[in-house]
């Protein structure tokens, strides 16, 4: 797989895209990709990884790597039991053999993946780069749809994302202060997509590389890299443009979801998207959990897995578990006094006001326990029930 123009001499960050069938979109990718500011010259190149392509996308590339001024790597794959995370994962893995082979596989060589029918800002790469000098070890950015596309969007549709993405920065600032991550700290997001991750090289090899999964490896892999204890940091600063259209290439991919809302407006919401009292229950119970582990009294004293409705025997064998990060994960999944329960779009103006209302709250509680440090600390009362 030679790169197609002159190899530089100090390449350690690569973008590596998954691509089948974007013969109408793959020029705009590409572009965009191409007009990176911010960087040395010679440290960025990029990995195709055409799989099952059927239309013209193989040919358009050819016409345009060219001219790129970075140096790029098409692999072409036709394998019949291809999807979403074998695709992903293929793309990752060849950039990895490329730093390899380059030698520059060091402690800082970064991998970072968008989408094919994408467009990253000019600042994308030295945004991601920016927060893993400041001590990440990956980077989830945030999304939004392409605007030209989102207006041919019925309007209940972008409504009701305005209405999720203002809920969803509520609770998530309640997450950052009831249960902070150092690493993490508001102001934050909670996106979770292929469309824009960026990780060390080190990080990607500890959890055994891109989930291959059907669907929802971005999920997966950002969760395995929490579980392990590695620093993720959802940063408001990176942003990536999506599709906004309706026919996508990986079943139950973001067109799946726009095109099943356009169906069916009532469509429950993402499963993090509860009501105020059972997030506020959920961060509670973590923030507590981290604290035991810390005290060292998870398996001395196992009335939290009582209060949890969790059994002695999965209690003593999640607080054997060697990290933290893989405790708080395996009693979200074990206890059923926390199993998700999403709103209905319907639900969320009134569950925005009563965010609104607890916030100062919850703000006002975290001052008066930063200034009083010997007090024990105090978080809103929230009911499993609610």
């Amino acid at each position: 797989m030679p790169p197609v123009s002159p190899t530089p001499s100090r390449l350690d960050t690569l973008i590596a895209i998954p691509v089948r069938n974007e013969a109408e979109r793959i020029a705009r990718c590409l572009t965009a990709i191409d007009r990176q500011t911010g960087l040395a010259p010679g440290r960025l190149g990029l990995v195709l990884f055409l799989n099952n392509c059927t239309d013209d996308t193989a040919e358009i590339v050819a016409r345009l790597v060219p001219a790129l001024s970075i140096p790029v790597r098409v692999i072409e794959r036709v394998h019949a039991g291809a999807h979403a995370g074998w695709a992903r994962r293929a793309a990752m893995d060849a950039a990895v053999a490329w730093l390899e082979a380059e030698g520059t596989a060091s402690a800082t060589a970064t991998l970072l993946t968008t989408d094919a029918d994408s467009i990253v800002p000019p600042d994308w790469v030295a945004a991601n780069l920016a927060a893993l000098e400041a001590g990440a070890d990956a980077v989830a950015g945030r999304v939004e749809l392409i605007p030209e596309e989102a207006a041919l969007l019925p309007p209940s549709l972008p409504a009701r994302g305005r209405l999720e993405d203002t809920y969803d920065a509520l609770i998530t600032e309640m997450e950052a202060r009831i249960d902070p991550d150092p690493h993490d700290p508001w102001p934050c997001h909670r996106t979770t997509i292929g469309a824009s991750l960026a990780v060390r090289l080190p990080a990607y090899r500890d959890v055994g590389g891109m989930p291959e999964i059907p669907l929802g490896e971005d999920g997966a892999f950002v969760g395995a890299l929490l579980q392990r204890g590695f620093r993720v940091r959802h940063d408001r600063a990176v942003l990536v443009l999506i599709s906004a259209r309706l026919t996508g290439r990986a079943a139950g991919g973001v067109a799946d979801t726009i095109r099943s809302r356009c169906e069916e407006p009532d469509a429950l919401c993402d499963a993090r998207m509860e009501a105020v009292p059972r997030a506020l229950h959920r961060y509670v119970w973590r923030a507590r959990l981290r604290r035991l582990y810390d005290e060292g009294r998870l398996t001395r004293d196992l009335a939290w897995a009582r209060r949890l409705g969790i059994t002695e025997a999965e209690a003593r064998r999640i607080a054997a578990l060697p990290r933290v990060g893989e405790i708080v994960a395996a009693v979200d999944r074990a206890s059923p006094r926390l199993a998700y329960r999403p709103l209905m779009p319907r639900q969320l103006p009134g569950q925005i006001r009563l965010a609104r209302l607890m916030l100062p709250l919850l703000r006002a509680g975290l001052r008066l326990r930063r200034a009083t440090p010997s007090a024990r600390p105090v978080a809103p009362t929230a009911t499993a029930d609610a």
